[in-house]
C-alpha cells in the first residue's frame, strides 16, 4: 500500500507523523512518500521535498513563490502519471492542495483530506471544490462534520490530532527545573513559527512587554523560537530595545508548561494553550491588503480556534461591527486582536490583570478546563488511520498504468494472448 501525502504547514507536518505512526500500526507494509516536512521523513515517509520550507500565507508572499508551487503540483502529477499510489492524503495548505488533489482525480486515485482546511470561515464557496476532489474529508472539530455533510461532501469527524500529541508530550525536565527555579510569574511569547509572522508581531508583542513590567516588575517574559534564525532575530531585536526578555530555540512545549500566563501569535498553537489551561491574549498583525481581504470575506467572528469551540458560533453577525472588538466580547476565552496596528496596550492590560487580579486568573482557568474536558480527548490519528485503511482495503486493486511506450491492448491481440 502506498499512499501519497501532501503538507505544507510545520503544524501539518507533525500530524502527518502521528498518522504515518498510525498507518504503519494498522498496515506495516505501506509506503509513505510526497510532500512533507522533518517529523514526517522521521516518521518513515519519503520526502520528495520538504514542503514546510515554502509555507507562507498571505496574497503578495503566495504570488512571490506561485512558480516553486507549480513546478511542485507538475512533479507530484507526473508521479501520479508514473506510480499511481492507492491514495492522496492532504493536511491543510488549502490553495496548493486543491491543485493536488484535482491532479489525483484526474489520475483515479482516491484523495482523504485530514484535519480539512476551515472554509467555513473564509471564502466557503471552496466546498465546491471539496466535494469535487475530494472522496473523505476528516474532520477534527465537532460542527464540522455536519457542516460538509450538509454541503454534499462525504465528511467523518474523528477528533483533532494536535490533542494526540499533547496526550504523549514530553518533555526536557531539567530544562523545566531550571525554569520553576525562578518565582517570578513568566509570561511566555509564542510569536509564531513562519518567519514573517514573527517578524510581524514580535515588535508589536515586546511593546506589550514593556507596559506590562511597568505595572507589574517582576514579571519574567520568555520568547519560544522555532526556527534558529528567527531566535537570533529576537535577540538581536530584544537587545536593541533593551529589554530583559529570555530567547529558547524549541523549548516551546516546557515555556508553555511553566507559564503563568501566554501572549500568542494566532494558530493552532491555541490548542495547546487550551491544553495546559493558560490564559493567554492572542495576537496577529496583518498588512492593509490582507485586513481589506479579511473583512469582506471572513465569515467567522473569531480567528482563535478555542473561542469559535467555546461560544460554538459559526456565522458572523454582519450587523454587529463590534464582534472584533474581544474587550467589548467577555464570551471569549482567549482575547484576540487581528490588527494592523499597534494593540499593545490593549494586549498589555488583560496580561497585567491576569498577572495581579487571582481571582480573574482562576475564573479564566476554570473555564479553559472545562473546555479541555469536553474536546481534548485523543485518538484522532488511530481513527483516521482506520478510516484510510478500512476504505482502501474494501477497493479493488489499481493495476499500474502502461509505460507510456507501449500501446494499448487490441481486440485481436488479446484473443490472440
Amino acid at each position: 500500500m502506498r499512499i501519497f501525502f501532501s503538507v505544507g504547514e510545520p503544524s501539518g507536518d507533525l500530524h502527518g507523523a502521528n498518522l504515518i505512526r498510525a498507518l504503519q500500526a494498522r498496515r506495516p507494509d505501506v509506503e509513505c512518500v510526497g510532500y512533507g516536512g522533518p517529523r514526517m521523513e522521521a516518521a518513515g515517509c519519503r520526502l520528495h521535498t520538504d514542503l514546510t520550507a515554502h509555507a507562507v500565507m498571505g496574497v503578495v508572499r503566495v504570488l512571490a513563490q506561485l512558480h516553486k508551487f507549480l513546478d511542485l503540483a507538475s512533479r507530484a502529477d507526473r508521479y501520479f502519471r508514473h506510480t499511481k499510489p492507492d491514495a492522496v492524503v492532504l493536511i491543510d495548505y488549502p490553495g496548493f492542495n486543491w491543485w493536488i488533489a484535482r491532479r489525483a482525480k484526474a489520475h483515479g486515485i482516491p484523495v482523504f483530506y485530514y484535519t480539512p482546511p476551515q472554509i467555513w470561515a473564509w471564502l466557503s464557496y471552496r466546498v465546491a471544490k471539496m466535494r469535487k476532489f475530494v472522496d473523505h474529508v476528516l474532520c477534527s472539530l465537532p460542527f464540522e462534520e455536519r457542516w460538509f455533510r450538509d454541503r454534499g461532501c462525504n465528511a467523518e469527524f474523528i477528533g483533532h490530532p494536535y490533542f494526540d500529541e499533547m496526550h504523549g508530550q514530553t518533555f526536557d525536565e531539567a530544562f523545566s527545573a531550571e525554569l520553576a527555579a525562578d518565582p517570578r510569574p513568566l509570561v511566555t511569547i509564542l510569536p509564531g513559527s513562519r518567519t514573517h509572522e514573527v517578524h510581524d508581531n514580535l515588535p508589536m508583542f515586546l511593546n506589550a512587554v514593556a507596559a506590562v513590567r511597568k505595572q507589574v516588575p517582576n514579571a519574567r517574559f520568555a520568547v519560544a523560537a522555532f526556527k534558529p534564525h528567527q531566535a537570533a532575530w529576537a535577540k538581536q531585536l530584544i537587545a536593541k530595545r533593551g529589554l530583559d526578555v529570555e530567547v529558547h530555540l524549541r523549548r516551546t512545549p516546557e515555556l508553555i508548561r511553566a507559564a503563568h500566563c501566554c501572549l500568542a501569535c494566532s494558530g493552532s498553537v491555541s490548542l495547546e494553550l487550551l491544553f495546559h489551561r493558560k490564559p493567554t491574549v492572542i495576537g496577529y498583525r496583518i498588512g492593509a491588503v490582507n485586513d481589506w481581504l479579511q473583512k469582506r470575506l471572513r465569515r467567522v467572528p473569531y480567528i482563535t480556534l478555542v473561542n469559535l469551540l467555546e461560544t460554538g458560533r459559526l456565522e458572523r453577525d454582519l450587523e454587529d461591527e463590534k464582534r472584533f472588538s474581544p474587550e467589548n466580547d467577555p464570551r471569549i476565552l482567549f482575547p484576540e486582536f487581528l490588527t494592523r496596528t499597534d494593540r499593545s496596550a490593549d494586549i498589555a492590560a488583560y496580561i497585567a490583570r491576569w498577572l495581579t487580579d487571582p481571582a480573574e486568573y482562576v475564573a479564566r482557568v476554570e473555564r479553559l478546563t472545562r473546555l479541555r474536558e469536553r474536546i481534548a480527548g485523543g485518538g484522532a490519528s488511530a481513527r483516521g488511520a482506520e478510516v484510510i485503511v478500512d476504505v482502501l482495503e474494501s477497493r479493488p486493486a489499481m493495476p499500474l498504468p502502461r509505460p507510456h511506450y507501449l500501446p494499448a491492448p487490441t481486440e485481436a491481440g488479446k484473443m490472440a494472448a
